[in-house]
C-alpha cells in the first residue's frame, strides 16, 4: 500500500488517477459478493444462504463503521505507532470534496472509499471457516466488534503514517497482513472456541455447487487485479503495472502447483482444487506483487501453491474444523506471500530494499517476521476473546437441532432452492408430458 506522505503543496487533481482508482475501488467491492459464492458453493445446500449473508452482512456494518469511526482509527494521526485518531474525520464532515490524500493526486474520499472496500472484505474471509454453526446475530456483532479492535489498528500499523510496522520497513503491498494473515489468524481464535460442526470428521460435507465455487474464483481474480494494482493509488511510475502483471503470473503459477499436488496425492484434478490454488496465489502476491519480478511472482505463486494445498489438510490431523479452509489458504498463503519478499525483492519495484537472493541479506526478512507474527498473534488473541465473551454472553452457535435441520431455515426463515414446484403434485396435470430421466451420472447432492 502506497504510504500516505506529504509532498509539495502544488500536487494537483489528476483526472486519470482518480478514476482509475475509483474502478479499482469498485473491483474490490465486487470481491466480497464473488466471496460470498465462492463460499456459498462449498457449503452444503442447507448452509448456503447462511453463507452468502455472512459475507453480505459485512457490506452494511463496516460502511457504517468506517464513516463514523473506522477511517479516522486506520489512517488518523499516529498515536504510539498502534493507532491513529482525527477528530475531524468522524462521521468524515470535516472532509472536502476537492481535498487530496496527502502526497497524491486523488481525493480524500476516493482514498478512503478504496480503503473501505479492504475493510469490508477481510471479517467476511473469517466467515468461511465458522459454516454451518454461528448464529447470525453473534456474526454480525463479532464483525463490529472485530473490525473496531482488531482490523483498523492493524491497518494502522502496516499503512498508517507513523504506523509502528510501515516505520519498521515491514512490505506489505496491497494486505498479506493486513488482511489475510489477519483474517485466517482470527478465525483460528474462533473456532478454537466454538468447536467442530457436528459430524465433523464423519458425516459427509462435500461442496454443493461447485460451478458456484468456480464462477466465485473467477470473479474473486477479476477484483483482485483492483485490489492489487490499485494498492498503488495511481501509476504514473509503472509500480501499478508490474503489480497487475504478478497478479495474473502468481495465481497462474499457485494454480497449476496446486493442482499438480492434488493429482500427485490424490490422482485427480479438481475444480476446487483449481479455484482453490488461484485464491492462495493471489493471497500469497497480495503483499510482495510490487516487490518482485514476474519471475520472482512464479516461484511465490507456486511456492504459496504447493504449501496451501498441504496446509489444508491439516485440520484433521490437529482437529480444528476450519470448515472451508480459511487457514490453509488465507492464513499460510499470507505468510507465505509476506515472508518471501525477503528473499524475492528485487530492489527495483515499489522501493530499493533487495532481497536475500538479491543481494540483501536477511535483514528485510526478519522485518517480514516481525510483521506477520505480530499481526498473526495480536489478531488470534484478540478475535479468541471476543468469540469467548460473545458465546458467554448471547452465544455464538446455532442450537444441536438448528444445525442438523439446516441453518438457513434457522437463522434467515428460508432455502437456496425451491424444489417444491418441480415434478408432481398438484401443479401436474393429466396432459403433462412424461418425466425425462436423469442422466446416470448425475449425483445427489449432500443436504
Amino acid at each position: 500500500m502506497a504510504p500516505a506522505i506529504t509532498l509539495a503543496a502544488e500536487t494537483e487533481l489528476s483526472a486519470a488517477n482518480t478514476g482509475f482508482m475509483l474502478i479499482c475501488s469498485a473491483l474490490v467491492m465486487l470481491m466480497t459478493p464473488a466471496l460470498a459464492f465462492f463460499y456459498g458453493g462449498m457449503v452444503r445446500v442447507k448452509s448456503t444462504l447462511n453463507m452468502l449473508m455472512m459475507s453480505f452482512i459485512s457490506l452494511g456494518i463496516v460502511t457504517v463503521l468506517w464513516v463514523l469511526y473506522g477511517f479516522s482509527l486506520a489512517f488518523g494521526t499516529d498515536s504510539a505507532g498502534l493507532v491513529g485518531w482525527n477528530s475531524d474525520w468522524v462521521g468524515l464532515s470535516g472532509i472536502g470534496p476537492a481535498e487530496l490524500w496527502d502526497g497524491y493526486t486523488i481525493p480524500v474520499f476516493v482514498f478512503l472509499v478504496f480503503q473501505l472496500m479492504f475493510a469490508v472484505l477481510t471479517p467476511a474471509l473469517i466467515s468461511g471457516a465458522l459454516a454451518d454453526r454461528v448464529k447470525f446475530t453473534a456474526w454480525a456483532l463479532f464483525v463490529a466488534l472485530w473490525a473496531t479492535v482488531v482490523y483498523f489498528p492493524v491497518a494502522h500499523w502496516v499503512w498508517g503514517a507513523g504506523g509502528w510496522a510501515f516505520e519498521l520497513g515491514v512490505i506489505d503491498f496491497a494486505g498479506g497482513t493486513a488482511v489475510h494473515i489477519n483474517a485466517g489468524a482470527a478465525a483460528l481464535g474462533v473456532i478454537l472456541v466454538i468447536g467442530k460442526r457436528i459430524g465433523f470428521k464423519k458425516d459427509p460435507m462435500r461442496p454443493h455447487s461447485l460451478p458456484l465455487v468456480m464462477l466465485g474464483a473467477g470473479l474473486l481474480w477479476f477484483g483482485w487485479f483492483g485490489f492489487n494494482a490499485g494498492s498503488w493509488l495511481g501509476n504514473d511510475d509503472g509500480v501499478g503495472a508490474l503489480m497487475f502483471v504478478n497478479t495474473q503470473v502468481a495465481t497462474g503459477a499457485a494454480m497449476l502447483a496446486w493442482l499438480a499436488y492434488e493429482k500427485i496425492r490424490h490422482g485427480a484434478f479438481t475444480t476446487l482444487g483449481a479455484a482453490s490454488g488461484a485464491v492462495a496465489g493471489l493471497v500469497a502476491i497480495t503483499p510482495a506483487g510490487g516487490a518482485v519480478s514476474p519471475l520472482g511472482a512464479i516461484a511465490v505463486g507456486a511456492v504459496a501453491g504447493l504449501l496451501c494445498a498441504m496446509a489444508v489438510g491439516l485440520k484433521y490431523t490437529f482437529g480444528y474444523d476450519d470448515s472451508l479452509d480459511v487457514i490453509g489458504v488465507h492464513l499460510v498463503g499470507g505468510i507465505a506471500g509476506s515472508l518471501l519478499v525477503g528473499f524475492f525483492a528485487t530492489g527495483k519495484g515499489q522501493s530499493d530494499v533487495a532481497g536475500l537472493f538479491y543481494g540483501g541479506g536477511l535483514d528485510q526478512f526478519w522485518k517480514q517476521c516481525a510483521g506477520v507474527f505480530a499481526v498473526l498473534a495480536y489478531s488470534l488473541v484478540v478475535s479468541a476473546v471476543l468469540a469467548f465473551l460473545l458465546d458467554r454472553t448471547m452465544g455464538m452457535r446455532v442450537s444441536e437441532d438448528d444445525e442438523v435441520a439446516g441453518i438457513d431455515q434457522a437463522e434467515h426463515a428460508e432455502t437456496a432452492y425451491d424444489f417444491s414446484g418441480a415434478g408432481g403434485g398438484a401443479a401436474r396435470t393429466a396432459a403433462a408430458p412424461a418425466p425425462v430421466a436423469a442422466p446416470a451420472g448425475n449425483r445427489k447432492v449432500d443436504a
